[in-house]
């Protein structure tokens, strides 16, 4: 199966450009990287999220992802909670105007009040599928009362059905691939 057929399956109308650019990814191997997690999150770049450059600014990636992270670690902690900590940052290449930004989470580690969220954040290029991450991170949460006081998190046997539930089901069968 050539390029063109690949695209032309995923009903998409390639550019010479964007041809080029899957064939680096697909020779390079990107294309076999899995996420980690669930999709939590779905938006798309704009022109006023660009610094100077035209990239998109790394405090507005920062930012979705402690949104996905914080959705993440609320369904677990089953209250609110508040981000303490980002830790292992680290940004792997640009976010640029037009990239479909895709955040993934999973629960890392959880304390007595608090839960350890891995967070890695993808983009589609070009508007036909090319995937690429350009970002990972840990966030440090604490779940918190309604005083705002640190309160355990629940055992994972008193969580409801739906939270269970949630974790079932992996990128793939999300159709992430």
């Amino acid at each position: 199966m050539t390029v063109m057929d690949t695209l032309f399956i995923f009903g998409i109308r390639a550019k010479k450009q964007s041809v080029r650019r899957f064939k680096h990814i697909k020779k390079v191997g990107m294309m076999s990287q899995k996420t980690k997690g669930r999709i939590t999150t779905r938006t798309i770049a704009m022109p006023g999220d660009t610094n100077p450059s035209g990239d998109i600014f790394g405090g507005w990636v920062l930012s979705q992802m402690d949104i996905a992270a914080g959705i993440c670690a609320g369904q677990r902690a089953q209250s609110r909670v508040v981000t303490v900590s980002v830790e292992r940052m680290s940004f792997i290449q640009p976010v640029k105007v037009g990239d479909i930004l895709g955040i993934y989470t999973e629960v890392d580690r959880v304390g007595r009040t608090s839960i350890d969220v891995h967070i890695e954040a993808w983009v589609r290029r070009d508007r036909i599928g090319l995937r690429e991450k350009v970002t990972e991170a840990t966030f440090k949460f604490v779940a918190v009362d309604d005083n705002g006081k640190p309160t355990p998190v629940p055992a994972h046997e008193d969580l409801p059905a739906y939270v269970l539930n949630l974790n079932e089901y992996s990128s793939d069968q999300l159709g992430e691939d």
